[in-house]
Parts: structure tokens; sequence; C-alpha cells
């Protein structure tokens, strides 16, 4: 009797655990799913984030093209020289040059998207802007980092930058002037005429010969030539034009006293003659 007993035990143990194991199963498997979906929706966001990631510094692109345009292109245009797609200084190869085309400073603290004509209270803002919501107007296939290009072109005399002030570094100088010879070499090629030939030896002296921890030259020694904006040829045509009028109107404002003050003399004249009789 105890046998039977100790065996309807068992078996009532065992079907016990037959039913639960299923129900185990069933109960985890969505949890194992969710698990999944979050660690695919993790991994998307991980991928969109690592998308819009650009290792390409827009300050220091900025600094290096204000380089090129203020020491380098007036230059260039003064001897009707056009550089070429292949350059690494051509505003082609400017990844964040479309953006920058496309930001107006409106007041001293308006700024506008020329995009979606949003306005911002700093230059700043309206980067982080572009970054968030017009990141896809970024030719990032083709276009190159024109930070890159810093060492070459000496961007920390033109940034509020704390390396001005460090020690010059031999091999940082050596490995800079090297960049920028090889950009010198490919932008103007000598074997092109004499017009490249001259900016060749331009860009070395203005550029390339100060990459020394010797004493040497200081960078950009030809100067800089800001070159005229449109905006500052209208406003200086807009007063040439003005001018003549602003005087003219002087002119007749003054006559106007000295006519009025004539009229009053000779009314007063008169009534002195009156008060005689």
């Amino acid at each position: 009797m105890e046998k039977w007993s100790k065996r309807l035990v068992f078996m009532f143990f065992c079907l016990s655990v037959c039913i639960q194991i299923p129900y185990v199963s069933s109960s985890t498997a969505p949890l194992q799913g969710n698990q999944g979906n979050k660690e695919s929706s993790a991994a998307r966001t991980f991928k969109l984030e690592d998308a819009h990631v650009v290792r390409c510094s827009r300050e220091r692109s900025r600094a290096a093209w204000k380089v090129i345009e203020e020491y380098l292109m007036p230059f260039v245009e003064q001897e009707r020289y056009k550089i070429s797609s292949g350059c690494r200084l051509h505003p082609d190869n400017d990844l964040y040059r479309d953006q920058e085309q496309h930001k107006h400073h409106v007041d001293i603290n308006e700024w506008r998207c020329g995009y979606c004509r949003k306005n911002f209270y700093e230059e700043k803002y309206l980067d982080k802007h572009f970054d968030n919501r017009h990141f896809d107007l970024l030719n990032t296939s083709h276009s190159r980092c024109l930070a890159d290009l810093c060492g070459a072109l000496h961007c920390d005399l033109v940034m509020d930058s704390s390396l001005r002030k460090t020690k010059c570094n031999p091999a940082a100088a050596a490995r800079n002037k090297h960049l920028c010879e090889s950009l010198a070499d490919s932008c103007f090629p000598v074997s092109k005429g004499p017009v490249t030939g001259r900016l060749h030896e331009f860009f070395l002296r203005q550029f390339c010969d100060a990459h020394t921890c010797s004493g040497g030259p200081k960078p950009f020694p030809k100067g800089q030539k800001k070159r005229t904006s449109m905006l500052y040829i209208s406003l200086s045509i807009l007063t040439l034009m003005l001018l003549p009028l602003f005087y003219f109107f002087i002119y007749l404002y003054q006559r106007g006293i000295k006519s009025g003050s004539q009229e009053l003399k000779r009314i007063s004249l008169s009534g002195r003659k009156k008060k005689s009789f």
C-alpha cells in the first residue's frame, strides 16, 4: 500500500512539472522577444547616431576658410587665376561651405538660417541647428574636411586659441611644412606657366616658410587683402549719389534762413519809418 501511495505521489509530481514547463517557456518567450527588440532598436539608434557623427571641426574649418579668403584668394584673383576643384583649397572641398553660405548675420544678436529662415541669438546655436536639422545637406561623400589643413594654414592665428603660446614642436612643424608644400605643388603647379609659378612661390613664402622652430619668418609676411563685398560697393555708390542731394538741401536751408532774416529786417525798417511819421 505504501508503495502504491509513493508511486501516485511521484506521478502527480511529474505531471505538475510537465504542465508548468510550457507555461514558463511561453511566458519567457515574449520577454526574450522584447529584449531582442530593445537590443535591435538600440543598435539602430546607435547606428543613426553614429551616422550623424562627422569627424570634422566646423570651427577650425571656418578658421581655415577665413585664412584662405583673406590671405590667399585676393592675391589669386589679382593674378586672374582660378583654382581647380582638385585643389584641396577649393570651396567645393569644404564640407561646411554650403551651410556657411546659408548663414545670415542680420543683426548683432540675430543669426538667420538660409534654409528655413529660423532666427538664433548666437552663431553657435545656428551651428547646432545645422547639425540637427540640416545634416542631410552635407556632402559627406565627396567633400573633404578643410580643418585638416589648419596645421599648414596657421589657423590658430585667427582663432582664440591657447596653442599659439605652446612650445614649438619640431616634428609637428616638419609635418605641417610638408603638408603646406604639397598644397603648393598640387594647387599651383609650376609647370603650368608663369602665373602658377608666381603663385607657387607666393604660397611658399606666405604659409610654408613659417613652419620652423628656428625662429624663421612669421606667417603671412605678404599681409592680407580683404575682398571688397558687393554690399560695400552698393553702399558706396548710394552714398556718392546722396551726398550732392544732402549738400543741395543744406544750401536751400541756409538760403531760406538768409532770405527770411532779410525779410524780417525789411519789415522792421518799414515799421520804424511809419512810427517816425
